[in-house]
């Protein structure tokens, strides 16, 4: 599949989350890739293969609850860490699951499809020391889970021979999973703190830290077809990502991350099925 195609569908289903946003007041943001593609091509950075989209925790819970009746197509899927027992992060994806992908060095028996990233925003400590042992909190136990859900870099003949979970897998990758969210939910209600972060992000600590200033006020900008919501201090958001972003980095990295396989199904063989597990 070329590139030009996935984004045509990547975009169904960035219309589909802003459809169902708009109707529920939920508000989101572009963040990381997708927001530096909607600042500086109006749409997708051209071999970006991927599609980030932010919301702080409130609006991302109210998200995950509505969002599973008011998805429109048989073939879309919410994947969670609950309504996929096999999938072990921490973030949402909307899948659109007739097309079938799997991801370079993340083998996993997770559901697959072509996908929309949706992360959370949380409030995190103020104290260098405390926001240390939060995150170093984060990585252990995002590494616990990935063990037991049996995520691996590459597939061989004796992993796809241990690949479902066993019941004690699945008990303790449960454990852990509620563990990691009392964990970010940690500082929410503490009215004293005015700084969010991405737990799940790629990017390090401070480069995706967002204060409630910035999260205050968002606008509205083309991306492609679409009109999609960004946050108005996308200026300061991106130079802390990237510096000169308006730069094009050299042809070398102008590569796609994250797409390795491609199968295309039939999409009538689909039913509804976005119940939690």
């Amino acid at each position: 599949m070329k590139i030009e195609e996935l984004h045509k569908v990547e975009l169904d289903l960035i219309q589909e989350v802003v459809e169902i946003c708009q109707k529920n007041n939920i508000k989101y943001f572009m963040i990381g890739g997708s927001l530096l593609g909607a600042v500086r091509h109006q749409g997708f950075i051209p071999w970006d293969d991927d599609v980030d989209i932010g919301m702080v925790r409130d609006d991302y819970d109210r998200f995950l609850q509505i969002a599973p009746q008011e998805i429109s197509q048989p073939y879309y899927f919410l994947q969670t860490d609950q309504s996929d027992p096999n999938y072990a992060f921490g973030y949402a994806k909307l899948l659109d699951e007739s097309i079938h992908v799997e991801e370079k060095r993340n083998i996993n028996d997770a559901r697959k499809g072509v996908f929309v990233d949706i992360f959370p925003f949380d409030k995190v400590p103020t104290g260098d020391v405390e926001r240390s042992i939060q995150q170093s909190k984060y990585r252990y136990l995002n590494a616990k889970i990935l063990l037991l859900s049996n995520y691996r870099l590459m597939d061989t003949e004796i992993n796809a021979k241990i690949r479902k979970l066993q019941p004690d897998q699945s008990r303790k990758t449960k454990e852990y999973k509620e563990k990691r969210d009392e964990l970010v939910r940690t500082y929410n209600q503490d009215d004293t703190i005015s700084e969010y972060k991405n737990l799940a992000s790629q990017y390090s600590y401070e480069k995706e830290l967002l204060s409630e200033k910035e999260l205050a006020d968002v606008i509205q900008v083309p991306f492609e077809n679409l009109t999609v919501t960004i946050l108005s201090a996308y200026d300061a958001i991106l130079s802390r990502l990237y510096g000169d972003y308006l730069q094009l980095p050299p042809e070398s990295k102008q590569i796609e991350k994250h797409i390795e396989k491609v199968t295309i199904l039939d999409r009538n063989d689909f039913t509804f099925d976005n119940e939690i597990d």
